[in-house]
């Protein structure tokens, strides 16, 4: 078979076979295919879009690629659940959820993904952490889910290793918002990952991939449909991305706030409600409560009690980090050389959210190409949300830069990326819609 054919199929409309499927999947995970070819069938994909149907087997191909986990055999006494969002700014969720997640009896064995286009990933947010190993080896990654409760790692080739080579091609190639390819990713990973229950995260806005409320129904429908045909249990939150998630955006500064929000210190309302949302619907399809009220009580607990922090804490020793970061984690998070507050003045109207995300790719935290390098210290913090006055006192950010002329472009890029005002927007709800299968 000759890959240009199934290039040929899928650019003139046609829909793939399945065992031009698997000729795909295998050339992606042994090499085969060179990344020109995998490039031009996602463009393909991203004009023309997949049938259910291909998606469907774009995913069980891709999850198979390589090793699929088996928690049966672990005698866990627990569901083993699992939360994956599609990708935002200042999305720094997961540290926050798993660990409370795992204080409430689930088991998370959470797979992430490194940064996609203009948004952060929390593989890259975990190497903040010194000494921590987002790609451990399976005996460990297993025995820290067991012991612990919870692991955040990155990828590892062993799983889903054709997805892993796609999914870095489709962060270059502005590939990456397509629904039947978002699908296959996400759910690939999870089922590789041995999940019984799955809580997607699909954001919506400026800076999502899905920008418009009908696009992200689609993908959640998509997620919930494909999950089901491979017996996954499926629950999708749609949640706004109109605006910086949390007050921070970057590497070590999102590992900052979620630390002060594990400690009970400083809770942004909207990542908080996301934050118990999402955990509270991977606690009813676990079966570890029987009402969404219920669950968010068990969340609350875990987390104003300690016992979420505990937990992190566990799973950062056991994955090579400091035995007291949780504790002294100014000592050892990447401070940027140049720290400076954004003065303007007006209200917070809007956010280019996505402009912001492309701003920290601009001051190095982010990717323009495969393989580069990130400064883990650069980013934003102190964040004005939507509705704020801005004055003399309080900053509309403040700008983390490897140099002062970084910080003079980023400065730039966001008074760019925000609308200023002279009233306050009517309040937007951060949780748009709750989907079950």
């Amino acid at each position: 078979m000759l890959f240009t054919d199934v290039i040929r199929t899928k650019r003139d409309g046609g829909m793939l076979s399945d065992a031009q499927i698997q000729f795909f999947v295998d050339g992606l995970a042994d090499n085969s295919i060179p990344a020109e070819q995998v490039s031009a069938l996602a463009m393909a994909v991203f004009l023309n879009s997949m049938t259910f149907e291909e998606a469907g087997q774009l995913t069980r191909r891709m999850a198979v690629s390589g090793a699929v986990l088996d928690w049966e055999k672990e005698d866990l006494g627990g569901p083993v659940v699992d939360k994956h969002s599609t990708g935002g700014v200042g999305d720094k969720v997961s540290f926050m959820l798993a660990p409370i997640a795992a204080a409430c009896g689930c088991f998370v064995p959470m797979i992430s993904g490194r940064g996609l286009g203009h948004t952060g990933g929390t593989t890259d947010k975990a190497e903040s952490i010194p000494g921590y190993n987002p790609t451990p080896d399976f005996d460990l990654f297993r025995r820290t889910v067991k012991n612990v409760g919870c692991a955040i790692i990155g990828q590892t080739g062993e799983l889903a290793p054709a997805d892993r080579r796609f999914y870095s091609i489709r962060d270059v190639t502005a590939t990456v918002e397509s629904v039947p390819l978002i699908t296959a990713s996400i759910l690939s990973k999870k089922i590789a990952a041995g999940l019984q229950g799955l809580v997607s995260d699909v954001k919506v806005g400026s800076g999502a991939f899905m920008e418009t409320p009908q696009q992200a129904r689609a993908l959640a429908d998509s997620l919930i449909g494909t999950a089901d045909k491979a017996g996954l249990k499926s629950h999708a939150l749609i949640t706004d991305m109109n605006e910086v998630l949390g007050t921070t955006a970057g590497n070590a500064v999102e590992i900052r706030e979620s630390i002060l929000y594990l400690r009970n210190e400083v809770r942004e309302p909207r990542l908080d409600e996301v934050v118990m949302s999402l955990c509270a619907e991977m606690l009813l399809i676990g079966g570890l409560a029987g009402d969404r009220k219920s669950a968010r009580q068990q969340c609350e607990d875990a987390l104003s009690s300690g016992k979420a922090a505990e937990k992190f804490s566990a799973m950062t020793i056991a994955l090579g980090g400091p035995k007291d970061f949780v504790d002294n984690y100014d000592n050892y998070l990447v401070k940027a050389p140049v720290i400076r507050e954004l003065h303007a003045s007006g209200v917070v109207v809007s956010v280019d959210t996505r402009a912001v995300g492309n701003a920290i790719i601009e001051l190095g935290g982010g990717r323009r190409k495969v393989g580069d390098v990130l400064d883990l210290s650069v980013g934003f913090t102190d964040m004005a949300p939507i509705g704020t006055q801005l004055d003399k006192e309080r900053p509309l950010a403040v700008i983390h830069a490897a140099s002062d002329a970084d910080a003079d472009s980023a400065a730039g890029d966001l008074l760019r990326a925000f609308e200023l005002g002279n009233s306050a927007p009517a309040v937007r709800p951060v949780i748009h819609e709750i989907l079950s299968g």
